[in-house]
């Protein structure tokens, strides 16, 4: 596995890289049609196997798709796990809901977020989403996957990439926790992970 500083030196030849492309087709193109992160200000972190975590949570909540909801809370991360909702009409209207029930649509796909693991809420203020801790969606995934409610081609797809990325680490850092004996010092969410995440007959492991 490769070390931090191998995966800092490999991201800096894919910059590299991209700047040559970059050069070589678009040598003309005005730089303000450009955003970058080192030049353009309003960014936050984010993980590159978020897309698959999208789809992973679509799959388990058709009718009601939650996976754009937690691009929108991580969207609007301070570049920090923990989010604090004072107005949840305003991420409603960001993931896409209007009228008098937009709020309440919202909260439905925030709980089963939280249902699947990819976030912790507490009350607040504001509601039941007021504090919002984002949690790891590669290992919330891989929650699924042990639940057998990921599509077996989504999860080879999501290994892939995020062994390209360098995050592979991740997997087998939860996994040692969910085999580790039972502890009595063992965090509630860890816990209670192989039983909270209801499954549905609608994505099964091994499905097509």
């Amino acid at each position: 596995m490769a070390s931090v500083r191998q995966a800092g030196v490999k991201k800096l030849k894919m910059s590299e890289r991209a700047q040559q492309q970059l050069e070589l087709h678009f040598p003309s193109f005005e730089s303000v049609w450009l955003w970058t992160r080192k030049q353009n200000d309003g960014y936050t972190t984010l993980p590159r196997t978020l897309p698959y975590a999208m789809q992973a949570i679509d799959d388990q909540s058709k009718g009601q798709p939650a996976g754009h909801a937690l691009f929108c809370l991580w969207a609007r991360s301070p570049d920090h796990p923990l989010v604090t909702i004072e107005n949840p009409a305003t991420f409603a209207a960001e993931v896409g809901f209007s009228g008098e029930r937009a709020v309440d649509t919202w909260r439905r796909r925030m709980k089963r977020l939280q249902e699947l693991k990819f976030i912790c809420a507490k009350k607040g203020p504001s509601g039941d989403f007021h504090y919002v801790l984002l949690l790891n969606p590669n290992v919330a995934v891989e929650a699924m996957w042990r639940k057998k409610i990921v599509q077996t081609d989504l999860y080879s797809r999501f290994v892939n990439r995020l062994t390209e990325v360098g995050g592979y680490s991740d997997l087998e850092a939860i996994r040692a926790v969910w085999d580790a004996p039972p502890s009595p010092a063992a965090a509630p969410l860890e816990k209670e992970v192989s039983e909270s995440v209801p499954v549905t007959g609608s994505s099964l492991q091994g499905a097509s």
